[in-house]
Order: structure tokens, then C-alpha cells, then sequence
């Protein structure tokens, strides 16, 4: 159970700052002897500070996606999975949300030689139904690096890399670059998963953010 931290800085023409929680609970099904489905689901709670002048601040829950991965259960070197990806218009605010139902592919690859696990997730979605007045083809990709040291402390370095397909050329791309620290730990018999990273986007839209804070806290329920 991921809690996700994002905290945005410098975005908008007022040079202001968004905090998304995404709660993404990852839910692995066992669907026959050689067949895992495998659930992402992301809930953002949002708030956004006055990016424009005159628009004011807001707070709410943004879109919702939900990803599903098909993956075999008896994995060799390389695990990976396959599927959908949904988006939902459960934002609470129209500045929080496209207002837009949407889907596409979803894919995940990842290998875990000695003490690293190396990997990435990918995936596109478009609208197809909706009262918004934007529509969506969004591509979002994340690789991810961790090297695990002792005492369950690791680095990783895993940015959200997008490309916007219907904004104007030129303003398609948000690339960060980045990383930090971690470390996996017990409290009482619950494990968790600690980590804090930073981002500068070196590729932005105009309005864009100029660098990103993540702290992330994910409760492991290991079977």
C-alpha cells in the first residue's frame, strides 16, 4: 500500500506549488496455475495552490486510474506484465481533472541481477467519452534503478517521465531527473518501505514545475 508524496515547485505563471498524495493500493490475484493479475490502482488527493492569478487555490481528489497487469506466475530473470490501463473523471474540481473517461495499454518489465532491480512501466491513454473540453492522449513512462545496500537501506532513482500528445509542439515533454534514499523496516510486525527523493525536470511545458519532492511511505503485506 503506497502513499506517494508529490510536492511540486515553481509551477504555473504565479510560480506556485501542488501536493499530490496518491494512495495506490498494488493487489496481486492468483487467476490459475500460471497466471497472476495484477491491480494498480491510483487515488491523487490534491492540493493546488494559485498557479494563475485570479483562479485561487483548490483541494480535492483528481482522476483516479487503474492498471491491470497480467503477469506469469512462475517467472524466470525477467517479470513482466501486460494490460489495461482506466482512467476515471473522479476529480472533485475542474482544475484538478480532465472530466474525460479514458484507456489504453499498460506494460511493466524488470529484472533483479545481484543487489539491483532495474525495470520499467509504461503506458498511454486516451480519452473516449466525457463532458471535458480537452481530450487526453497521454504517455506516461518510469524506469526504475535501486541498489540495495545492508540493513534494508537501498538508492533509487525512479521519475515519472510524460509527454502531453495534444498540447502544442514543443510542450509536449516533462523529463526529471533524480533520486534519493531508502530504507525497509519493521514497526512492530508491519513492514515498511521509506523513502525520499528529489527531481528537476531539465525537459518542461512552459508553465511546468521546475523540480519535484517525493517522500514516499508504503505499508508491505508480504504472503
Amino acid at each position: 500500500l503506497p502513499l506517494q508524496n508529490n510536492i511540486d515547485f515553481g509551477a504555473g505563471p504565479e510560480e506556485g506549488w501542488k501536493w499530490t498524495v496518491n494512495v495506490q493500493p498494488v493487489v496481486p490475484f492468483k487467476v490459475s496455475e500460471d497466471w497472476n493479475l495484477i491491480t494498480r490502482t491510483i487515488f491523487p488527493v490534491i492540493y493546488q495552490s494559485e498557479l494563475v492569478e485570479g483562479t485561487g487555490s483548490v483541494f480535492g481528489l483528481g482522476d483516479a486510474t487503474s492498471s491491470l497487469f497480467l503477469s506469469p506466475s512462475k517467472a524466470g530473470n525477467v517479470i513482466w506484465g501486460a494490460g489495461p490501463i482506466f482512467l476515471f473523471p473522479t476529480a472533485t474540481d475542474n482544475m484538478l481533472g480532465s472530466d474525460k473517461w479514458g484507456a489504453g495499454p499498460s506494460l511493466i518489465v524488470l529484472t533483479m541481477p545481484g543487489n539491483w532491480v532495474v525495470g520499467g512501466l509504461l503506458s498511454n491513454t486516451w480519452s473516449f467519452a466525457g463532458s471535458g473540453d480537452n481530450d487526453v492522449n497521454l504517455l506516461s513512462g518510469q524506469y526504475f534503478v535501486n541498489y540495495n545496500f545492508k540493513e534494508g537501506w537501498y538508492f533509487t532513482a525512479q521519475p515519472i517521465i510524460t509527454a502531453n500528445w495534444e498540447a502544442e509542439s514543443g510542450e509536449e515533454w516533462t523529463i526529471p531527473f533524480g533520486g534519493g534514499f531508502g530504507r525497509v523496516f519493521k514497526v512492530g510486525e508491519q513492514a515498511v518501505n521509506m523513502n525520499l527523493q528529489a527531481y528537476w525536470n531539465a525537459v518542461k511545458p512552459t508553465n511546468g514545475p521546475d523540480w519535484q519532492l517525493r517522500f514516499m511511505v508504503v505499508f508491505l503485506f508480504p504472503k
